[in-house]
C-alpha cells in the first residue's frame, strides 16, 4: 500500500491550495452527473452522496465506515442523514482538517481495519481510496489480489450477513500498456513526453506508491469470496468533467494560493519528482480519462450469508 509518507505527499501536500479553491468540507473524488454537465460541482457532488446513501440505507442511527475519507465531505453528508459516521486516512493533514469540523476520522491504515479495532458497521464506503491500497512493488512481487482479497475480507469482517460496501475507483482503461508489455522502472524514469507511458509516469510522481486494478473484473473477481456485487455504473465522463471544475477552481486567481505557492519554491528547486508532479503543465489524469487510459466505476457490494 501507499504508505503515510507516500499519501502525505500527495494529499498533505495539496491540503490548504485544495480546501482554499474548493471549500473546507469539498470532496476531492469523482461527482456523478449522469451525463447533466449543466449542474454545478456541487450538484454532481451532492447527486454522488444521495446515491451512495439510497445504496448503502444512510440514515438515523446507522453506522458508516468510510475508508479514505479525504476531506471529510461524505462523513459530513452521513451527519446531515442522522448517521455516525468514522473515517480513517493516512494523510495527516486530512484527518486535522475534518477533525476541526467536528468529524470523527481515525489516521489508521485501512487495510488493518478490523471489527477488533473498530467494532461493527452497518455499512462501509470507500470513494477515490482503492486507488492506493496497492503499491507498484506488491504489484510487481505478484501481491495485488492477495491485498485486495485481504482488503474484501477486513470490510466483512466488520459487516453483517447482507451488508453493503460502496466502492469508488479509478481502474486502469482497455487502452492501459498490456500488463506483459509494463516496465515499472521505465516508468519511474522519464518516458517521451506525450506518451501513454509518459502521462502513467506523471500519475506515479503524484500518486507515489500507487498502483491501480486492471478494469472492474479485477476487482469483483477478488471481492467474489466474501461479496456479490449488487450494481455497477461507469464514471469516465462524469470524472473527466469533474476534474475540468477543479482545475478551473484551483487555476482561479487568489492571493493566498499564490503566497501557498511561493512557500512550495524550495521543494520545486530540489525535487524534480515535484517539479514534474505539479508543473508538467498538463493535467495527466484528465488525459489519461480522454485515452482510457484509465476508466473509473462505482460498484455496490452485499456481503454473502
Amino acid at each position: 500500500m501507499a504508505d503515510r509518507e507516500d499519501l502525505d505527499f500527495t494529499y498533505s501536500l495539496t491540503d490548504r491550495i485544495f480546501r482554499l479553491s474548493m471549500g473546507e468540507l469539498a470532496d476531492f473524488s469523482g461527482a456523478k452527473y449522469d451525463g447533466n454537465f449543466s449542474l454545478s460541482l456541487e450538484e454532481a457532488q451532492r447527486r454522488k452522496h444521495e446515491y451512495v446513501a439510497e445504496q448503502l440505507g444512510i440514515g438515523p442511527g446507522k453506522r458508516i465506515l468510510d475508508l479514505g475519507c479525504g476531506w471529510g465531505a461524505l462523513l459530513n453528508f452521513i451527519g446531515d442523514r442522522g448517521g455516525t459516521g468514522i473515517g480513517v486516512t493516512l494523510s495527516a493533514a486530512q484527518a486535522a482538517a475534518c477533525r476541526r469540523h467536528g468529524l470523527e476520522v481515525q489516521l489508521f491504515d485501512a487495510l488493518q481495519v478490523s471489527r477488533e479495532s473498530f467494532g461493527g458497521f452497518d455499512a462501509v464506503a470507500s470513494l477515490g481510496a482503492f486507488e492506493h491500497f496497492c503499491s507498484p512493488e506488491e504489484y510487481r512481487a505478484g501481491r495485488q489480489e492477495e491485498v485486495y482479497r485481504g482488503l474484501f475480507a477486513r470490510i466483512a469482517s466488520v459487516l453483517p450477513d447482507r451488508g453493503r460496501f460502496y466502492l469508488q475507483t479509478m481502474v486502469f482503461g482497455r487502452n492501459m500498456i498490456p500488463p506483459e508489455q509494463i516496465d515499472i522502472d521505465a516508468l519511474r524514469g522519464l518516458p517521451p513526453r506525450g506518451s501513454d507511458a509518459w502521462y502513467l509516469a506523471l500519475l506515479g510522481r503524484q500518486f507515489p506508491g500507487s498502483w491501480l486494478p486492471f478494469g472492474e473484473e479485477h476487482i469483483v473477481s477478488c471481492a467474489e469470496p466474501y461479496f456479490r456485487l449488487v450494481s455497477s455504473s461507469n464514471g469516465r465522463l462524469d470524472y473527466i468533467e469533474t476534474i475540468t471544475q477543479w482545475n478551473a477552481r484551483i487555476g482561479a486567481p487568489s492571493l493566498k494560493k499564490t503566497l501557498f505557492k511561493l512557500a512550495l519554491l524550495p521543494r520545486w528547486l530540489t525535487s524534480a519528482d515535484f517539479r514534474l508532479a505539479f508543473t508538467s503543465g498538463v493535467s495527466a489524469n484528465k488525459v489519461s480519462f480522454e485515452r482510457e487510459l484509465l476508466d473509473h466505476y462505482r460498484l455496490v457490494f452485499e456481503k454473502r450469508q
